[in-house]
């Protein structure tokens, strides 16, 4: 038996704010390549390389969206929602690669410090970072909604303090002369993505392998179930997410052997789960007290 049954798609309520941000974003992403092969700032080319799979994120992310409007069909029953998790774990890969990318050139110009435009510098990271807080302004509501917007929003905050890095650096510079502190920005840079990218390329990773949803504790739902009214014993309970917010549950029930038991059953625990832990999709196979897992107990003259 099964009840709650909610193919609802992934909500595209944020695809605006994401077009705007990617519009903001792309431009000056242009501009601050240029800004850098101009001044020679490698810290101004690692916050570009950053703008860069930022507005990537940004265009897999609206990909995603779209793909996930389509409905479920004969081939895809529960849908395309989960298409976004995979656009999460590609803008993960994705930022790692940049972030080693970046350590590996600042070690360069660690052994050979190049000359810097500090000036040219500091204007471009200023701009870059006023760049940076919009776009984080329209992307923080969805940010907590949606593991895939989540990848866009935290690519652009991780970016915003690599403005902010490159600003400190190019002040620096032009008052000290210090040309190597350029580099040891764009390191730190790097450093400071990498933990928070791993946390996004996890969190895919668990929905991707059908594991608990974060904030679910499997004991706690266990326990829930066991106090409804009418429930003898659980067993094969599994619980995963289809795509951020979209959780699902199967399991089977050992009810009361009493005439009308199970609906109520069926209700009561469905109900339960929907308002204590949000789980949207419910699969529940209610069974009699003389079923065994091996099929129905054999009954001997």
């Amino acid at each position: 038996m099964s009840a709650g049954h909610n193919h609802a798609q992934v909500r595209a309520g944020h695809e605006r704010q994401l077009w705007i941000a990617l519009g903001l974003t792309s431009s000056f992403m242009i501009a601050e390549v240029i800004g850098a092969f101009i001044t020679g700032s490698l810290a101004l080319l690692s916050d570009a390389a950053h703008m860069m799979t930022d507005a990537l994120a940004m265009a897999i992310s609206l990909v995603a969206i779209q793909i996930a409007k389509r409905p479920a069909d004969r081939k895809r029953t529960f849908g395309y929602a989960r298409f976004e998790i995979l656009a999460a774990a590609f803008n993960a890969l994705l930022l790692f690669a940049v972030a080693f990318y970046i350590l590996f050139e600042a070690y360069q110009r660690l052994q050979a410090p190049a000359q810097i435009q500090s000036t040219g510098m500091l204007v471009i990271a200023v701009l870059g970072l006023l760049v940076n807080l919009i776009s984080m302004r329209l992307l923080s509501a969805g940010s907590g909604e949606s593991l895939n917007v989540k990848g866009a929003y935290l690519e652009v905050w991780s970016d915003m303090l690599g403005s902010v890095g490159v600003i400190i650096a190019a002040v620096v510079i032009m008052l000290t002369g210090w040309g190597w502190v350029d580099s040891v920005v764009a390191a730190a840079i790097g450093f400071w993505v990498l933990p928070r990218t791993w946390v996004l390329l996890k969190d895919s990773m668990n929905v991707l392998l059908q594991g608990v949803p974060d904030g679910i504790d499997i004991d706690s739902v266990e326990q829930a179930i066991r106090g409804v009214p009418g429930v003898k014993d659980i067993h094969d309970l599994h619980i995963w997410a289809l795509t951020s917010g979209k959780n699902v549950l199967s399991s089977h029930l050992v009810a009361d052997a009493v005439p009308g038991a199970e609906q109520q059953v069926l209700a009561q625990v469905t109900q339960l789960l929907h308002e204590q832990f949000d789980i949207s999709h419910v699969t529940l196979q209610v069974e009699g007290e003389g079923f065994h897992r091996d099929g129905p107990e054999e009954v001997h003259a």
